[in-house]
């Protein structure tokens, strides 16, 4: 004779994760290394110091355990801000209709714009300034080589789709476009003048001509 009540899917077969977290829904979750992310990208958002101690107390751990997610404030910061980078250049491409050598200028203009006017940006730089150089421009960081990569990636499908067809290799460019970018995003450490994206443009019309 069969049973009335029959086994439920959780204890029937392998609970599904999904089958696991409501299980579990009533339990406080511990956090995470990636609850430090999420909570250390909403600061800089918000242009507040990114603080370890302060994170760490937020999160309810010691600063040993941060930093064993993290790495360190510097390797912290470089996802923040490359998780921050990395979302804008696909809503600008998307945003962007315009193609071949049009299409990469007015990409990578609007979004030299949206970091120098980035209020966690302008608050890092006024407070950080040769420490935020020196972390995003540096190869080694691993910053500058994701930049250095989607602008590669922009202009290899530009040439790809056959919209544009330049005498220069493209990673030699995407190097070259990524310096213009770093070079007007810390135009006031370097020179003391006020960063304005629109300065770069007529170069890069140059560059991609």
């Amino acid at each position: 004779m069969s049973p009335l009540v029959s086994e439920s899917p959780a204890t029937s077969r392998r609970a599904t994760r999904l089958q696991r977290a409501l299980a579990h829904e009533d339990r406080p979750q511990q956090p995470s290394a990636l609850d430090a992310f999420v909570l250390a990208r909403r600061k800089f958002l918000a242009a507040e110091r990114i603080d370890m101690s302060g994170l760490a107390s937020e999160l309810g751990v010691n600063r040993v355990t941060l930093y064993r997610w993290v790495g360190s404030r510097e390797q912290l910061l470089v996802e923040v801000i490359w998780s921050l980078g990395a979302r804008t250049l696909e809503q600008i491409g998307t945003s962007v209709r315009a193609r071949g050598s049009e299409r990469v200028v007015q990409v990578v203009v609007r979004f030299l714009d949206a970091v120098i006017s980035n209020a966690g940006m302008k608050r890092w730089l006024a407070e950080e300034g040769e420490a935020a150089m020196r972390l995003l421009t540096r190869f080694d960081t691993g910053f500058q080589p994701r930049l250095i990569e989607a602008i590669h990636e922009l202009l290899a499908t530009e040439h790809e789709a056959g919209e544009i067809d330049l005498p220069v290799d493209l990673r030699e460019l995407a190097y070259v476009i990524v310096r213009l970018i770093e070079s007007y995003t810390y135009l006031d450490l370097i020179t003391g003048e006020a960063p304005e994206a629109k300065r770069a443009e007529p170069v890069l019309r140059m560059l991609l001509r």
